[in-house]
């Protein structure tokens, strides 16, 4: 059963702000890095950056720049070297063949098209009806040898064989339990990148011994999913914290598509960080 982040030294607790480079940073971005800091300067702990730019189709160096100059201004510094996804792919191709191994896994040639019209999964996508599941596997690697994209699904009523119950803690609320099947047959490696925000975040919060996850609220029911693999590829489990969104003028979350006014712009204005805390309600000094 997972633990309480209270019964661990604090020497030992490790925290992470882990920004993707495919835009430039808000007020929720600043909201959770300062969070982060804040509990990890609080119990005496660490606190790492990392670079989650896996999506080589939308991270520029650019954004990855403007993190750090973002970040410095409000007064955050961390350990180096960092850990940047684009490097690990190797590590994540090695989590996808142990799945493998134990047949957990199977390629999904559909396109977004062929799953429409289905009833959604937790982020609101078409949930996947498993029609490529059902392929033998004389056709799964015809296909493959021809050249047909696809991506890696996790056969989740495979995965959920003989499964015991699992368990994380989350900040103010105890042991949650993990429903991973929510999510049905969920990508693990994306037909353009080769791997998936769940695969690669459950595998660098164990290579990065992340004591305490801290993160929005919009990522509470991926924890179904990270738990699952965490169990499935023997990881530990931190500790999860969800805390509130920021939210715009119309009670919408600040978002990078939607051009939330980014930091950066805050900084030319002449706006302080603290002034910024202040704004997102974060005031430890």
């Amino acid at each position: 059963m997972p633990v309480s982040p209270n019964s661990l030294p604090s020497a030992t607790r490790i925290f992470r702000f882990a920004p993707s480079p495919n835009g430039y940073l808000h007020l929720g971005h600043a909201y959770s890095a300062l969070l982060n800091f804040d509990l990890a300067r609080q119990c005496g702990g660490t606190l790492l950056l990392r670079i989650e730019d896996i999506d080589t189709t939308r991270c520029r160096p650019a954004f990855e720049q403007a993190i750090y100059d973002d970040l410095e201004w409000l007064g955050l510094n961390w350990p180096q070297p960092l850990l940047r996804q684009s490097d690990r792919t190797g590590q994540y191709h090695a989590a996808l063949a142990h799945l493998n191994k134990q047949n957990l896994l199977f390629p999904c040639f559909c396109t977004r098209a062929d799953v429409k019209n289905t009833a959604p999964d937790p982020n609101g996508a078409p949930l996947y009806p498993g029609t490529c599941k059902h392929l033998s596997a004389a056709g799964r690697e015809a296909r493959i040898k021809s050249g047909a994209p696809h991506a890696l699904r996790l056969d989740m009523e495979s995965a959920l064989e003989n499964l015991p119950p699992l368990f994380w803690y989350e900040h103010g609320r105890g042991q949650i339990r993990a429903t991973p099947e929510i999510w049905g047959d969920v990508v693990l490696a994306r037909k353009d990148i080769g791997t998936s925000y769940h695969l690669a975040v459950t595998v660098d919060d164990a290579a990065q011994n992340i004591s305490d996850v801290v993160r929005g609220t919009d990522l509470f029911t991926a924890t179904h999913v990270h738990r699952l693999l965490q169990h499935l590829m023997q990881l530990p489990t931190p500790a999860y914290r969800h805390h509130p969104l920021i939210l715009d003028d119309t009670g919408d979350k600040l978002a990078k598509s939607q051009l939330a006014k980014p930091l950066r712009q805050w900084r030319a204005e002449g706006v302080a960080p603290a002034d910024i805390r202040a704004r997102i309600g974060l005031t430890f000094s």
